[in-house]
């Protein structure tokens, strides 16, 4: 099977100028190789393509693929992350994660949480400031936690986020505003464990890996899940499998939004607890890190036992099943898919 690559590499954007917060969500050589080694370990050929501008030649000079694996984050707008996924979808190519509706719902954290609500699921109460004006008829009690709408990887997340009166209010969302051009997610903070749950599959086949809980290092500043701190984690953050009935109850709900949003194949689900131990949704990210030491779903993978082989080829085999690729054809390798993401999903469930 001839599997295309689409990725926004770190590097390569650097040398065209880009700043570090600007590379910030992109991926690291690290990432692209160990996809392609676990990849190519499953007896697929594997062809580089890059970011969207790279595919848009390739495709356009008659390039095919039996799937692209597709992580590429995009540049500009809350579309970003749906520009590859809509390419391959004009030219009738498959691909790995979610499709172009998906992708844009949950980078506009404002949105997302907006279906959530409407599907009955808890969520903080948020507010969307677009203009500082706005925030003159925000009825919301502080403590509040505010950040851009639609950015990932910690941005614009640091000690200013959690504020505590009107006027911190106003100055915090005036500084994101000016500084990342879009509109900002106001919510209310809560005060209890901070959880991520990982998950592979989609629909039915949908299972959760885990509930990671993310520990900041109480030495360091600020106490918040910053991109500094995600950056430098191996030295602010610490990592532990949850357990326990806030952990299970995050799980259900985890996969509630999965499937309401419509999410496939793996990512991650972003949730907090109030004081009282009930989780609420905080964001959802379809197209989770995969650097296979230093991002949030192939560490949960690993406590959870599970390798970042296993995790690939879970993506792939999700892939490839909800899409009826290869099975009992041309691609004999892939006979036993249904069994083998069916016997994953059932040994996850006696990990998780």
């Amino acid at each position: 099977m001839l599997i295309g690559f689409t990725y926004d590499l770190r590097d390569e954007y650097r040398a065209m100028g880009f700043s570090e917060s600007q590379v910030a969500e992109f991926d690291s050589i690290r990432t692209i190789e160990g996809i392609e080694q676990v990849i190519g370990a499953m007896e697929h050929q594997v062809q580089r393509i890059g970011n969207v501008r790279n595919l848009i030649d390739r495709l356009t000079n008659g390039e095919r693929w039996d799937l692209v694996f597709n992580i590429a984050e995009g540049i500009g707008g809350f579309g970003r992350e749906a520009q590859v996924p809509a390419l391959l979808e004009a030219y009738g190519i498959p691909y790995t994660f979610s499709d172009p509706l998906t992708l844009c719902l949950a980078l506009h954290k404002g949105m997302a949480k907006h279906v959530v609500q409407n599907l009955d699921l808890l969520t903080p109460p948020f507010k969307v400031i677009a203009e500082l004006d706005q925030l003159e008829s925000l009825y919301m009690r502080f403590p509040l936690f505010v950040k851009p709408v639609a950015e990932g990887t910690g941005l614009g997340v640091d000690a200013n986020s959690r504020v505590d009166d009107q006027a911190t209010l106003l100055r915090v969302c005036a500084d994101l505003l000016g500084r990342f051009n879009q509109p900002v997610l106001v919510e209310s903070y809560l005060s209890g464990r901070e959880f991520t749950v990982g998950v592979v599959g989609s629909g039915k086949n949908a299972q959760a890996v885990g509930v990671l809980e993310v520990i900041q290092n109480d030495s360091i500043q600020p106490l918040v899940y910053s991109n500094t701190n995600k950056e430098n984690s191996e030295q602010t953050m610490h990592y532990r499998l949850a357990g326990g009935q806030e952990a299970e109850k995050s799980k259900a709900l985890a996969l509630k939004v999965w499937s309401g949003l419509g999410c496939r194949d793996a990512g991650r689900v972003d949730l907090r607890c109030n004081a009282f131990g009930t989780p609420f949704f905080l964001e959802v990210n379809p197209l989770a890190g995969l650097h296979p030491e230093h991002s949030d779903l192939p560490i949960l993978c690993n406590l959870a036992g599970r390798s970042f082989e296993w995790l690939i080829r879970s993506i792939i085999e999700s892939a490839l099943l909800r899409q009826s690729i290869g099975i009992g054809s041309r691609n004999p390798i892939l006979s036993g898919l249904g069994t083998s993401l069916t016997g994953s999903a059932h040994e996850n469930r006696s990990a998780a």
